[in-house]
């Protein structure tokens, strides 16, 4: 990871997967004018999906939820560089990685300082031909042989002590090797012990429960037994 300080900005990037000028890969009109974007999510924000020269890339800038979201929407207490969302996903993002954990690379980060506070933006890897678990479970239910995957790349994220704070069906995606991937990481980070970890996969099953109801997804209570069982040994 190389850094690089402007004025009232820093950047973070990984000099093999970045070959765009840094100062301008946050921008979505810089994409926008070489006609390099490729799709887009919206969720808090729109996430603008890119097409870099190297991989296609998720361009996401951060934005708060909740009621305090509705007053300040984009801004966060600095109280450090290296204590700013963008940097510690990234810096988590690389942790993962090394642990083997399927995780998508982080391309570049940026923090702008303002006064006492800063924004902040990410650029990391789209996972290639993928879906979340909620698009495929409307269409068809998963084997069990699936959920064991599931189970088992939620165990190599425990094993690195990461916890993951938003686990639910959204962040968990199925490629077209059926490879699973586990994504956003923001406000994550890495906790000693174990007993926090039953806490995600509660969180995790919930959020089966809850789409279940919304969206129709297609599981049965054995299937998410199975999942827990295997993330837990």
């Amino acid at each position: 990871m190389k850094t690089v300080k402007k004025n009232n900005i820093t950047y973070w990037f990984d000099e093999n997967l970045l070959n765009e000028p840094v100062e301008q890969v946050f921008d979505s009109a810089y994409w926008q004018q070489k006609d390099r974007i490729i799709g887009s999510a919206q969720g808090r924000g729109t996430t603008w999906f890119v097409q870099t020269q190297t991989i296609d890339a998720a361009l996401r800038h951060y934005r708060r939820g909740g009621l305090f979201g509705k007053l300040v929407k984009d801004q966060y207490w600095f109280s450090g560089w290296e204590k700013t969302r963008s940097f510690q996903e990234f810096q988590l993002l690389q942790t993962l990685i090394a642990a083997g954990v399927n995780v998508p690379r982080p391309i570049a980060a940026q923090a702008t300082k303002s006064g006492l506070c800063y924004q902040a933006d990410l650029l990391s890897e789209k996972i290639p031909n993928a879906r979340d678990l909620v698009a495929i479970l409307q269409e068809q239910p998963l084997p069990e042989s699936m959920y064991r995957k599931i189970g088992q790349e939620i165990g190599k994220m425990h094993q690195a002590q990461v916890n993951h704070t938003d686990l639910n069906i959204h962040n968990i995606l199925i490629d077209d090797q059926d490879k699973v991937w586990i994504i956003d990481f923001d406000k994550c980070y890495q906790q000693d012990g174990d007993r926090w970890k039953g806490g995600n996969l509660e969180r995790l099953e919930r959020s089966f429960l809850k789409e279940q109801n919304k969206r129709g997804v297609q599981f049965s209570l054995e299937d998410i037994a199975c999942l827990k069982q295997v993330a837990s040994n």
